[in-house]
């Protein structure tokens, strides 16, 4: 056994792959309690089935689930591109027998703390200390690209790192010469290139870094509709989870519960077509007597907390809260191994609450033979 085994596992196992295993367990478990005349019915948000075609509740939302990296700071940042560079320089002229260039390191780093020693770090300082530590770095890029030249080649992590690096001083250099904080697919972690700053808007963090997904609720338990580390609409997910539901049940969902995001005008005619109702106020003038409305809408709101408890479950219990992954790919198994840890937890649990109901009734013996053969 090794440490990295587990990486391995993890790469082996995809979000597709898994995604599939956790519609088994679902699909699975929820056969197993509707043929069961005995157990009882699942909790969550559900309805019977009506005279109507569509049957069931939905309920949808995203979240971004934070990585285990620090808070991005442009002067930072510049100074890890330049000490990886010179890492890069040290290790090809050890393994070329070269002689290394002049870098003036601790001038370069001497730089870069000079604003921990002000008691006040201004903007015209940061600019001062970011202009020097991209003047480094096109130094040290202009010396690799000398090496590169004589025809030395890279290792593969190496090139990797290489092209990380001038992606960072081409966003970096950019926004100082520009005056801005904003780049498309900005770079916020060298080590953890694929994270993107997620704008939630929440007043704790509106700002997170991370995956972005989308989770919809179904019969109390959980699926993910889509799963991206680049900023998205949420709204654009709405329908194919709808599409997704109607695979899966043979039927349309007959109320929907999302957030303002999704009633987008697309969305509401889609609805309209299949008979689906959407929780909130319509995109029309209000009624003139609003109180049944509002009633509805009470309910509505209160259902939907569902999938805020799911996700502070699964940001709390089950690992979706800091994610300590390095890879992409493993990054992305992680997130879909902790909605199945939970779904598989509230299995266990009513499981428990069945075993517990059998005692009761006097069928304890029936159930576990039931469940044995």
């Amino acid at each position: 056994f090794v440490p990295s085994l587990l990486v391995e596992f993890r790469k082996r196992l995809t979000p597709e792959i898994l995604g599939d295993i956790n519609d088994m367990i679902l699909e699975y478990n929820t056969a197993d309690d509707d043929n069961d005349p005995n157990g009882s019915p699942s909790e969550g948000c559900t309805e019977e089935t009506s005279s109507d075609s569509n049957s069931g509740t939905m309920i949808i939302d995203a979240t971004c689930a934070p990585q285990n990296i620090e808070f991005p700071q442009d002067i930072n940042l510049l100074n890890q591109t330049r000490e990886n560079l010179e890492y890069m320089i040290d290790e090809i002229c050890f393994s070329y027998n070269l002689k290394k260039p002049r870098m003036y390191r601790e001038v370069a780093r001497g730089d870069y703390l000079a604003p921990a020693k002000c008691k006040r770090r201004t903007g015209k300082r940061i600019r001062k200390v970011s202009k020097k530590q991209l003047q480094y770095i096109r130094r040290d890029l202009r010396y690799i690209d000398e090496l590169l030249a004589q025809g030395i080649e890279l290792k593969p992590k190496q090139l990797e790192r290489l092209i990380v690096v001038r992606k960072v001083y081409e966003q970096q250099e950019y926004m100082y010469c520009n005056n801005t904080h904003k780049v498309p697919d900005r770079i916020v972690s060298i080590s953890q290139p694929y994270v993107r700053p997620i704008v939630r808007g929440k007043a704790k963090e509106p700002t997170e870094f991370g995956a972005k997904l989308d989770l919809s609720i179904d019969n109390g338990f959980a699926r993910i509709e889509k799963l991206s580390f680049e900023t998205y609409n949420e709204s654009e997910v709405l329908i194919g989870a709808i599409e997704q539901y109607f695979k899966r049940n043979g039927y349309y969902p007959k109320r929907v519960l999302a957030d303002k995001i999704y009633r987008t005008r697309d969305n509401t005619a889609y609805f309209k077509l299949h008979g689906i109702r959407l929780s909130g106020p319509a995109l029309v003038r209000p009624k003139k007597d609003p109180k049944a409305d509002k009633k509805i809408e009470y309910e509505d709101a209160v259902d939907r907390i569902e999938v805020e408890r799911a996700f502070s479950l699964a940001k709390r219990r089950f690992g979706l809260g800091l994610l300590t992954t390095r890879l992409e790919s493993t990054t992305e198994s992680s997130i879909v191994l902790s909605i199945i840890a939970m779904n598989v937890d509230r299995f266990t649990g009513l499981f428990f609450v069945r075993v517990l109901l059998s005692i009761f009734q006097g069928t304890y013996v029936g159930l576990i033979l039931d469940l044995t053969f």
